[in-house]
Protein backbone atom coordinates (compact mmCIF):
# COMPACT_ATOMS: atom_id res chain seq x y z
CA UNK A 1 0.00 0.00 0.00
CA UNK A 2 1.28 3.46 -0.92
CA UNK A 3 2.25 5.84 1.86
CA UNK A 4 -0.34 8.54 2.54
CA UNK A 5 0.48 11.68 0.56
CA UNK A 6 2.97 9.91 -1.68
CA UNK A 7 1.93 9.89 -5.31
CA UNK A 8 3.63 9.88 -8.69
CA UNK A 9 3.75 13.70 -8.86
CA UNK A 10 5.56 13.90 -5.51
CA UNK A 11 8.01 11.20 -6.60
CA UNK A 12 8.79 12.93 -9.91
CA UNK A 13 9.16 16.33 -8.23
CA UNK A 14 11.63 14.94 -5.67
CA UNK A 15 13.46 12.99 -8.38
CA UNK A 16 13.81 16.23 -10.36
CA UNK A 17 15.29 18.03 -7.36
CA UNK A 18 17.62 15.11 -6.73
CA UNK A 19 18.68 14.95 -10.41
CA UNK A 20 19.40 18.69 -10.40
CA UNK A 21 21.49 18.37 -7.23
CA UNK A 22 23.48 15.19 -7.91
CA UNK A 23 23.11 14.70 -11.68
CA UNK A 24 20.84 12.43 -13.68
CA UNK A 25 23.50 9.74 -13.97
CA UNK A 26 23.75 9.54 -10.18
CA UNK A 27 20.04 8.95 -9.60
CA UNK A 28 19.20 5.53 -8.24
CA UNK A 29 15.91 4.20 -6.99
CA UNK A 30 17.54 3.57 -3.62
CA UNK A 31 18.72 7.19 -3.35
CA UNK A 32 15.28 8.45 -4.34
CA UNK A 33 13.58 6.16 -1.83
CA UNK A 34 15.97 7.37 0.90
CA UNK A 35 15.18 10.96 -0.04
CA UNK A 36 11.46 10.21 0.26
CA UNK A 37 11.98 8.26 3.49
CA UNK A 38 10.41 5.11 2.06
CA UNK A 39 11.58 1.64 1.14
CA UNK A 40 12.71 1.25 -2.51
CA UNK A 41 10.01 -1.32 -3.36
CA UNK A 42 7.37 1.31 -2.55
CA UNK A 43 8.46 3.26 -5.64
CA UNK A 44 7.18 0.43 -7.84
CA UNK A 45 3.64 1.38 -6.87
CA UNK A 46 4.17 4.49 -9.02
CA UNK A 47 6.98 3.82 -11.53
CA UNK A 48 8.23 0.65 -13.22
CA UNK A 49 11.95 1.26 -12.80
CA UNK A 50 14.84 3.63 -13.46
CA UNK A 51 14.14 3.99 -17.20
CA UNK A 52 10.52 4.86 -16.43
CA UNK A 53 11.69 7.43 -13.87
CA UNK A 54 14.00 9.05 -16.45
CA UNK A 55 11.17 9.13 -18.99
CA UNK A 56 8.96 10.81 -16.38
CA UNK A 57 11.70 13.35 -15.63
CA UNK A 58 11.93 14.09 -19.34
CA UNK A 59 8.17 14.66 -19.55
CA UNK A 60 8.22 16.77 -16.39
CA UNK A 61 10.99 18.96 -17.79
CA UNK A 62 9.44 19.46 -21.22
CA UNK A 63 6.08 20.39 -19.71
CA UNK A 64 7.69 22.82 -17.27
CA UNK A 65 9.84 24.44 -19.93
CA UNK A 66 6.91 24.56 -22.35
CA UNK A 67 4.84 26.48 -19.80
CA UNK A 68 7.69 28.92 -19.14
CA UNK A 69 8.30 29.56 -22.85
CA UNK A 70 4.62 30.05 -23.66
CA UNK A 71 4.28 32.50 -20.78
CA UNK A 72 7.43 34.36 -21.82
CA UNK A 73 6.41 34.83 -25.47
CA UNK A 74 2.80 35.82 -24.84
CA UNK A 75 2.13 39.03 -26.74
CA UNK A 76 5.41 39.18 -28.65
CA UNK A 77 6.38 37.88 -32.07
CA UNK A 78 9.14 37.62 -34.66
CA UNK A 79 12.74 38.10 -33.65
CA UNK A 80 11.81 39.30 -30.16
CA UNK A 81 9.93 36.04 -29.54
CA UNK A 82 12.86 33.97 -30.80
CA UNK A 83 15.29 35.77 -28.50
CA UNK A 84 12.95 35.37 -25.51
CA UNK A 85 12.47 31.68 -26.28
CA UNK A 86 16.24 31.16 -26.46
CA UNK A 87 16.87 32.93 -23.17
CA UNK A 88 14.05 31.00 -21.49
CA UNK A 89 15.40 27.65 -22.68
CA UNK A 90 18.93 28.58 -21.58
CA UNK A 91 17.73 29.72 -18.15
CA UNK A 92 15.66 26.58 -17.62
CA UNK A 93 18.42 24.27 -18.85
CA UNK A 94 21.12 25.76 -16.66
CA UNK A 95 19.00 25.97 -13.50
CA UNK A 96 17.69 22.41 -13.95
CA UNK A 97 20.75 20.53 -15.22
CA UNK A 98 19.66 17.04 -14.18
CA UNK A 99 16.19 17.34 -15.63
CA UNK A 100 17.56 18.98 -18.76
CA UNK A 101 19.92 16.05 -19.26
CA UNK A 102 16.86 13.77 -19.32
CA UNK A 103 15.10 16.11 -21.76
CA UNK A 104 17.94 16.16 -24.27
CA UNK A 105 17.58 12.47 -24.95
CA UNK A 106 13.78 12.40 -25.09
CA UNK A 107 13.64 10.54 -28.41
CA UNK A 108 14.85 7.47 -26.55
CA UNK A 109 11.35 7.20 -25.14
CA UNK A 110 9.43 8.17 -28.28
CA UNK A 111 5.73 7.30 -28.20
CA UNK A 112 2.41 9.16 -28.14
CA UNK A 113 2.97 10.27 -24.55
CA UNK A 114 6.37 11.80 -25.27
CA UNK A 115 5.21 13.32 -28.53
CA UNK A 116 2.42 15.07 -26.61
CA UNK A 117 4.89 16.53 -24.09
CA UNK A 118 5.55 19.46 -26.41
CA UNK A 119 2.26 19.58 -28.30
CA UNK A 120 1.68 23.23 -27.35
CA UNK A 121 5.28 24.39 -27.74
CA UNK A 122 6.33 23.34 -31.23
CA UNK A 123 3.35 24.88 -33.05
CA UNK A 124 4.19 28.20 -31.37
CA UNK A 125 7.86 27.89 -32.34
CA UNK A 126 6.96 27.03 -35.92
CA UNK A 127 4.44 29.88 -36.09
CA UNK A 128 7.06 32.39 -34.90
CA UNK A 129 9.55 31.18 -37.51
CA UNK A 130 6.91 31.10 -40.26
CA UNK A 131 6.06 34.75 -39.56
CA UNK A 132 9.45 35.68 -41.00
CA UNK A 133 10.17 35.97 -44.71
CA UNK A 134 12.03 32.65 -44.70
CA UNK A 135 11.00 29.51 -46.58
CA UNK A 136 9.42 26.65 -44.66
CA UNK A 137 12.42 24.45 -45.41
CA UNK A 138 14.87 27.07 -44.12
CA UNK A 139 12.66 27.64 -41.06
CA UNK A 140 12.79 23.92 -40.30
CA UNK A 141 16.59 24.00 -40.59
CA UNK A 142 16.76 27.09 -38.36
CA UNK A 143 14.68 25.41 -35.65
CA UNK A 144 17.21 22.58 -35.71
CA UNK A 145 20.10 25.08 -35.64
CA UNK A 146 18.71 26.94 -32.64
CA UNK A 147 17.96 23.66 -30.85
CA UNK A 148 21.53 22.49 -31.42
CA UNK A 149 22.95 25.78 -30.19
CA UNK A 150 20.75 25.91 -27.07
CA UNK A 151 21.16 22.28 -26.06
CA UNK A 152 24.88 22.18 -26.80
CA UNK A 153 25.66 25.48 -25.09
CA UNK A 154 23.59 24.55 -22.01
CA UNK A 155 25.19 21.11 -21.74
CA UNK A 156 28.67 22.65 -21.92
CA UNK A 157 27.72 25.13 -19.20
CA UNK A 158 26.15 22.41 -17.06
CA UNK A 159 29.30 20.31 -17.29
CA UNK A 160 31.63 23.24 -16.56
CA UNK A 161 33.28 22.69 -19.94
CA UNK A 162 34.18 26.32 -20.62
CA UNK A 163 37.60 26.89 -19.12
CA UNK A 164 38.05 30.49 -20.20
CA UNK A 165 37.17 32.91 -17.38
CA UNK A 166 35.18 35.29 -19.63
CA UNK A 167 31.48 35.65 -18.86
CA UNK A 168 29.31 32.70 -19.91
CA UNK A 169 26.32 35.04 -20.27
CA UNK A 170 28.30 37.37 -22.52
CA UNK A 171 29.28 34.40 -24.69
CA UNK A 172 25.66 33.26 -24.84
CA UNK A 173 24.41 36.73 -25.80
CA UNK A 174 27.09 37.14 -28.49
CA UNK A 175 26.27 33.71 -29.92
CA UNK A 176 22.58 34.55 -29.95
CA UNK A 177 23.31 37.88 -31.65
CA UNK A 178 25.33 36.08 -34.36
CA UNK A 179 22.54 33.56 -34.96
CA UNK A 180 19.93 36.30 -35.14
CA UNK A 181 22.06 38.31 -37.60
CA UNK A 182 22.46 35.23 -39.79
CA UNK A 183 18.72 34.64 -39.75
CA UNK A 184 18.03 38.30 -40.64
CA UNK A 185 20.54 38.06 -43.52
CA UNK A 186 18.74 34.96 -44.76
CA UNK A 187 15.43 36.76 -44.55
CA UNK A 188 16.81 39.80 -46.40
CA UNK A 189 18.19 37.53 -49.15
CA UNK A 190 14.67 36.20 -49.71
CA UNK A 191 13.17 39.68 -50.33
Amino acid sequence: MARMGLDKDVIIYRAAQLANNVGLDNITLKALANDLNIQPPSLYNHISGLDDLKKELMLYGWLQMEDQILEAVAGISGYNAIEVMCRTVFEYATTNPGVFNAMVWYNKFENDETNNATKKLFPVVLKVFSSLNISQEDSDHLVRTFRSFLEGFALLVNHNAFGNPISINDSFELSLKVLMAGMKALENANR
